[in-house]
């Protein structure tokens, strides 16, 4: 079995609630208050073998740089299937909600977005297999757990993946300052797939053509783009209040 790395307190307790198969927890030698304490108990109920290390050896295995004074080794992340995504929503009755990520490549852009769309009730991520982060430590621990809750796929072709979501009836909105129209004045209450470009790029020429509409986020400053998670949570949070509104 593949074996992954998850670093910091919130990520891992995470992981414990969420009954994650977890290998053994390294924990630095005489910590014990607030969360760590917690996370003690808890893999001792599980019988998860524990490791006290100097804060050296944590130093030395950590990618984050911000252990927290904690690593868990775990198995790997599962990925997801578009089908997967889909039919979760449906199994939930509630029209689709889903997020497309067009070559997203900092972690902490990912991990974020993660955590975002978590607080909205994001059925699903779905990421291109090439030029594109993958559910690394530093993902896992930049969404605070979110890692366990978002399901992730991962498509050779997201354009031909755009086209599966349309025949399910999900209409796929991108997020581009060529928009028509503001983000805000755009109808996004029905089954929706947001798409989102990479920090530099954004999206694709191919990709935006096959996109139903365009939106545009408003912008006066000097500044030509948002940084991806940010832009990806105003979005979001759009779509969430839409669905919010009575009547």
């Amino acid at each position: 079995m593949e074996i992954d790395k998850l670093e910091g307190r919130n990520p891992v307790m995470e992981a414990l609630r969420a009954g994650r198969e977890v290998d053994k927890i390294l924990v630095l030698k005489g910590a014990s208050e607030g969360s760590i304490k917690k996370i003690i108990g808890a893999a001792k109920d599980k019988g998860i073998p524990i490791q006290y290390v100097e804060k050296a050896k944590l130093n030395e295995l950590s990618e984050s740089d911000s252990h927290q004074g904690v690593i868990a080794f775990v198995a790997a992340h599962h990925y997801s299937t578009v089908e997967d995504i889909v039919e979760k929503a449906k199994k939930n009755n509630k029209e689709p909600f889903i997020l497309l990520l067009d070559e997203i490549m900092d972690p902490h852009n990912l991990g974020s977005i993660m955590r975002t769309a978590d607080a909205v009730g994001v059925d699903g991520i779905i990421i291109p297999k090439r030029r594109s982060v993958g559910l690394t430590a530093v993902v896992a621990k930049t969404s605070a757990g979110a890692v366990e809750y978002v399901p992730v796929a991962k498509v050779s072709n997201i354009a031909q993946t755009i086209d599966k979501l349309k025949d399910e009836g999900i209409w796929v909105a991108g997020a581009d300052m060529s928009g028509e129209k503001e983000h805000y004045y755009q109808d996004l209450k029905g089954p929706i797939a947001l798409v989102i470009g990479s920090e530099g790029k954004g999206i694709s020429r191919l990709i935006k053509e096959k996109c139903d509409f365009i939106v545009k986020l408003p912008m006066v400053g000097k500044i030509e783009s948002l940084n991806a998670s940010v832009a990806a949570a105003i979005l979001m949070y759009e779509v969430f209040r839409q669905r919010s509104m009575k009547g």
